[in-house]
């Protein structure tokens, strides 16, 4: 999940459907539709067991497509379904046994930066990226502007990259490039959209060319 040479890259995140099939379709549309750095396949309430199978059928796919599969939820599964990472959203402790443990083999990301305290506290142990947002915070078309908030003053003054969830509007995705992130997360906008998941991701990717800051090396 290496940081677009020089700009702000799209991250899907997965909705809550226990449906692997009807996942794997949808997900296999949207990767058709252009660049995606990574997936986040969340563990939501699905009991271990399910959860396995389900992250076995789907890591397959994101890893053709050249994304990165970061398993939200059980750390085991993400070992025994063979994904390229974890997403941490507990405690800051968790966060950092995840580093100590997984990293440089696998991607650990951190997430339930709600304030900039947690922010920095989560940031200590050096994951590879750090979340500002909800894997269901995209209830409304623009992103969060707390996150927003948070995204420009971290990315102003930290080196770990950041990835904010994004709004169910594709076009939100381009004030949470504006505010220097690394990352947008994507969910609603991607897998609900009018035309498709394919005609969602190929929008924001768009939209992210023309109107996202350029990286500097």
């Amino acid at each position: 999940m290496s940081v677009h040479d020089d700009r702000c890259r799209l991250v899907l995140i997965l909705n809550d459907n226990t449906d692997a099939e009807a996942q794997k379709t949808a997900l296999t549309e949207a990767l058709r539709g252009g660049d995606v750095a990574s997936v986040i396949v969340p563990q939501y309430a699905q009991p271990e067991g399910a959860f396995q199978k389900f992250a076995e059928i789907l890591v397959p796919v994101i890893q053709g497509a050249g994304a990165a599969a970061l398993i939200a939820g059980d750390t085991r599964i993400a070992g025994r379904a063979k994904a390229d990472g974890l997403h941490i959203n507990g405690p800051v402790a968790d966060v950092a046994e995840a580093v100590e443990k997984f990293t440089p083999k696998m991607i650990v990301g951190g997430g339930n930066a709600d304030d900039r305290h947690k922010a920095l506290e989560i940031g200590e142990p050096g994951p590879d990226y750090i979340f500002f947002g909800k894997f269901d915070g995209d209830i409304k078309p623009e992103a969060h502007p707390k996150n927003l908030a948070l995204a420009e003053w971290w990315a102003s003054m930290i080196e770990i990259p950041c990835m904010v969830m994004g709004g169910t509007d594709t076009a939100s995705a381009a004030a949470v490039a504006e505010t220097g992130a690394e990352f947008v997360a994507m969910g609603r906008a991607v897998f609900e959209h009018a035309a498709g998941p394919a005609q969602a991701v190929a929008e924001i990717n768009a939209l992210l060319d023309e109107k996202a800051p350029r990286f500097e090396d």
